[in-house]
């Protein structure tokens, strides 16, 4: 269930924890304050992206910029910015193990009507063991979790969608009686969201999921990744899913402008403590966690720049060919950062936009 008609879509990504997506000690970053989630997202709205959509944090990752210590919740926060905007859906992210599927589907539900059917819910089974300790949770291993997201999961379409009141039993919840009125004002649902690279993954998203959020390397790798889940989507469950990419934006006037910019950010500026930290959290074996300095290096100013997504460096017109090429690999959408989000959003609308008009990947935004 494409967001729009435009062919390529976009969402504005992390505007809820401080520094959004950039670990990075250089001003312009996210304070978290609400004026600023408000103006981000008006604005946002104004310039016809798809989606607004946050980071489910509970606790930072230190060092000098104490990445991510301040966060909006992100229901609540979905909330209150429904009935600031007009057109775009508005997303709360959810790590599932921390939220009862009868109180998430109770909220989305409540979410679609405040915002006149403009909710999604953006779901991750959980990585972060430190966050899940906050619960009183112990981290399951990396399948067990999408067993568990699979009932989850379940359970939410269940009360999103089937009348009356009925029984749900598995292996991982039992929920018995269960009932939820209204129904979301979104037929059949609203749209669901999933991040998932790995096979489990993947599997997870082609089965639930109406967009799935993917990391990768290159453009080569993302094409690879999307075909991947698409032939899962269509063999083993008969459904059409929309692959997305992320990408940290970093764009000035000259490619020469665009690379300092970088290069202030991230070398200079860069808060390697925080992306060290940040890294070591996950619990999933990866190159990640290689032992190779050079690797480890790589992997830290990728995470640095802007969550690990694809860091797009240079002018307006170099952005756009980027998107492009996003597009023209199979991903129907891309997730977007910027180390200064107010700066780089204006920027994107002036300077970029119009050049995805003119290549066919948008429309205007109507007035």
């Amino acid at each position: 269930m494409p967001l729009s008609n435009n062919p390529f879509q976009l969402a504005v990504f992390g505007c809820n924890v401080s520094h959004g997506c950039t670990i990075s000690t250089s001003a312009g970053g996210i304070e978290v304050t609400w004026e600023e989630s408000l103006r981000l997202a008006r604005r946002a709205d104004e310039l016809g992206f798809e989606a607004f959509i946050p980071v489910c944090r509970w606790k930072g990752f230190g060092g000098p910029s104490a990445f991510n210590h301040r966060t909006f919740e992100t229901y609540t926060w979905a909330a209150a910015l429904a009935q600031a905007t007009r057109r775009m859906h508005v997303f709360a992210t959810t790590a599932m193990p921390t939220v009862h599927p009868v109180l998430a589907a109770k909220q989305a539900a409540t979410i679609d009507h405040v915002s006149g059917g403009r909710f999604g819910l953006n779901v991750v089974a959980g990585w972060n063991s430190d966050e899940a300790a906050m619960f009183g949770r112990e981290q399951l291993p990396h399948a067990e979790r999408y067993a568990y997201a699979d009932e989850w999961m379940r359970l939410v379409v269940e009360l999103w969608t089937r009348p009356g009141t009925f029984d749900f039993a598995g292996r991982y919840l039992d929920a018995p009686g269960c009932y939820a009125e209204p129904k979301p004002l979104q037929h059949p649902r609203p749209p669901v969201m999933s991040a998932g690279v790995s096979p489990a993954g993947r599997r997870f998203a082609a089965r639930h999921a109406d967009m799935n959020f993917i990391l990768a390397p290159d453009l080569d790798s993302a094409r690879e990744t999307a075909a991947d889940v698409h032939r899962i989507a269509r063999e083993e469950f008969g459904r059409e899913v929309e692959v997305w990419g992320n990408a940290a934006v970093f764009c000035r006037a000259s490619q020469a402008e665009a690379e300092d910019y970088y290069d202030q950010v991230i070398e200079r500026e860069g808060d390697f403590e925080a992306a060290g930290n940040l890294l070591d959290t996950f619990t999933v074996e990866s190159a990640s966690q290689s032992p190779d300095p050079a690797l480890r290096a790589a992997y830290l100013r990728n995470m640095m720049a802007g969550y690990s997504g694809f860091p797009v460096v240079g002018t307006p017109h170099q952005v756009a060919e980027f998107l492009a090429g996003m597009a023209e690999c199979g991903l129907a959408g891309a997730t977007l950062s910027w180390p200064d989000y107010d700066e780089g959003l204006e920027r994107f609308g002036r300077e970029v936009l119009p050049l995805l008009e003119r290549r066919g990947l948008r429309k205007p935004p109507a007035g």
